[in-house]
């Protein structure tokens, strides 16, 4: 069996600064073909912008509690963002996350990491609950707090959805992502690198995909204002490859809630998507 390390949970990791300009924003709208005029011009950020500013952020509380031989293993397999305002031009933002919780299966270990992003002044711009799935260890218990549920509710399938929006992926859309994201991992880059992974290829980065189901979902039910956006979650299901296309349904939950998925074809990509308005 191989140990995690229980005592790291809990641990802030160091802090890290990230200096937000317009011409980033403007960068990551357009690397995600994001139609909202506020987040092409770079007023605003996008929902899953968010992502870059702890992305440096998100390894050192995995491995305060994971074996570091264990990264290989490792897959993001759900994200939540909760916003308590939206990232705007000229914002400094403070990084730091902990792992606040894992829980070990004889399939592999679910790993829950809680990041931040504050001002420089302490005020919460916004926080995320990263799921990260290490396949095929089993950590051999269950300790800390296990990230926020968002499941699909059964009673709305196989109903009408409110809307449902078609996206394409465009063929070099990893290779415009990954300098907007600072995302480099080969997977996305390296068709041979990909192919010893596993996969039929280069594979479209999860926030990608994750960054198109928020436009679609912000067009269609939020007049496309961020700042009406309180949360959004959901969990990768199957990679999405260049050139496919993306359909994203969106259904009515109660009391300002939105739940969603996005699919390829018959298979669904993003899975039990919650949305939260203000």
């Amino acid at each position: 069996m191989t140990k995690f390390d229980s005592s790291g949970l809990g641990k802030w990791s160091r802090e890290r600064t990230f200096a937000v300009t317009r011409e980033r924003l403007a960068e990551y709208a357009a690397a995600t073909n994001d139609p909202i005029t506020a987040h092409k011009s770079g007023d605003v950020a996008s929902p899953v912008f968010a992502i870059v500013p702890v992305f440096e952020s998100m390894l050192e509380p995995l491995f305060n509690v994971v074996p570091k031989e264990l990264a290989g293993f490792g897959v993001h397999s759900a994200q939540e963002f909760v916003f308590h305002r939206p990232i705007e031009p000229g914002d400094t933002l403070v990084a730091r996350g902990q792992m606040a919780g894992f829980d070990g299966k004889p399939n592999g270990t679910r790993g829950h990491v809680v990041m931040e992003s504050r001002t420089p002044d302490g005020e919460l711009v916004n926080s995320q609950h990263i799921t990260v799935f290490v396949r095929g260890v089993d950590a051999g218990e269950t300790i800390g707090e296990p990230a926020p549920g968002h499941a699909f509710p059964e009673a709305l399938r196989g109903t009408e959805p409110l809307a449902t929006v078609s996206q394409k992926v465009d063929e070099d859309q990893t290779f415009r992502y990954s300098p907007a994201a600072g995302d480099p991992m080969p997977i996305h880059l390296d068709a041979e690198f990909a192919e010893k992974m596993g996969l039929p290829g280069i594979i479209v980065h999860g926030l990608c995909t994750f960054a198109f189901a928020s436009w679609a979902v912000l067009t269609e039910v939020a007049d496309s204002d961020v700042r009406r956006l309180r949360r959004f979650a959901g969990r990768f299901a199957k990679p999405v490859l260049p050139g496919q296309e993306l359909t994203t349904r969106i259904w009515q939950g109660d009391g300002g809630t939105f739940h969603f998925e996005t699919s390829v074809g018959d298979d669904v990509v993003v899975k039990d998507g919650l949305v939260e308005l203000r």
